[in-house]
């Protein structure tokens, strides 16, 4: 009887810590599996790579000449950081860009200028809401032949010039010959910024040759020794191509067309260079607007020619 008891008492005891066993053994192993979890998933949460980003879809980007070589280097450098990402960029013109990011067609237009206004009030009308980002600055440079021997002008003689009001190079201390004008075409932000800031407003003269890129611009001044142009500062690696100094007003000192001038805010002609959206950018267009406006994005701005403003 008294062996029965003993038994007894020995199997309650054995399930007692069998139980307790179970009980220690079982739920840490739950609270670990949970807290496993939740260890990854801060991590996935706090990671601000690119993990949970749709690269399906192609980044397409168009606009300003100027701005298409700064545009190709950004697109190019992205897809190398991010190898699923596909992008396009291709110039024709700011004008050409915005009126695309008005019809919906693009995701990011390239240009050289503002927005319009009235640009703005037909995007709204497409339910299209323009953002602007300023990515970059730039000079325009006032491009002759390395063999004319003029080497500085006023603003106000620039305007004179390319409004045709003085149409020989003798006026402004060169030789006796006729001036022949090369500008932009009337789609290109460059063309629109040249006639707002330097000619305020007025007409380019009717005799100016129209070009179809600032490329066009550069290799038209290089054949010809009686040329003028306005380019970007990056278009004066050339050496086949001049830069004037330019003064602001007559009696004041001319600055040449340089990045370290037009950062210090010395060179009278300058401008943003923008980037402009359909509303905040979201997903692979953040990213990618995140990348141009990194330390990376801005040193590309450097390296083709343009002022970085980060």
């Amino acid at each position: 009887m008294k062996k029965a008891i003993l038994v007894l008492v020995l199997i309650l005891v054995g399930s007692l810590v069998l139980f307790g066993c179970g009980d220690d053994n079982g739920e840490p192993s739950d609270n670990g599996t949970n807290n496993e979890e939740s260890d990854t998933n801060e991590e996935s949460g706090d990671d601000e790579g690119s993990s949970d980003i749709d690269f399906s879809e192609m980044i397409e980007a168009r606009g300003s000449d100027t701005m298409v070589n700064l545009g190709q280097r950004w697109a190019e450098e992205f897809m190398n950081e991010y190898s699923e990402a596909s992008m396009s960029v291709t110039g024709g013109g700011s004008g050409t860009g915005i009126a695309a990011m008005i019809n919906g067609t693009i995701d990011i237009a390239l240009s050289s200028r503002a927005i319009k206004e009235e640009e703005i009030e037909q995007a709204a009308d497409n339910d299209v809401e323009i953002v602007e980002h300023i990515t970059g600055r730039d000079g325009i440079a006032i491009a002759v032949n390395p063999n004319n021997p003029v080497d500085e002008l006023t603003m106000a003689e620039i305007k004179d010039i390319f409004t045709g009001e003085k149409t020989n190079w003798s006026d402004f201390g060169g030789e006796d010959a006729e001036i022949t004008l090369y500008s932009r075409e009337s789609n290109s932000g460059t063309y629109v910024f040249f006639r707002e800031f330097v000619l305020e407003d007025e007409d380019y003269a009717s005799f100016a040759n129209l070009m179809p890129s600032t490329q066009a611009i550069v290799e038209g001044v290089i054949q010809d020794e009686n040329g003028i142009g306005y380019i970007g500062l990056a278009y004066l690696d050339d050496d086949g191509i001049k830069g004037v100094s330019v003064a602001a007003e007559e009696g004041a000192e001319a600055t040449f067309p340089s990045m370290e001038n037009v950062i210090a805010g010395d060179y009278p002609v300058a401008r943003p260079l923008f980037l402009y959206t359909d509303g905040e950018p979201e997903g692979v267009v953040k990213l990618f607007m995140d990348f141009v406006m990194s330390e990376q994005g801005q040193q590309i701005v450097e390296d083709i020619g343009f002022v970085p403003v980060q």
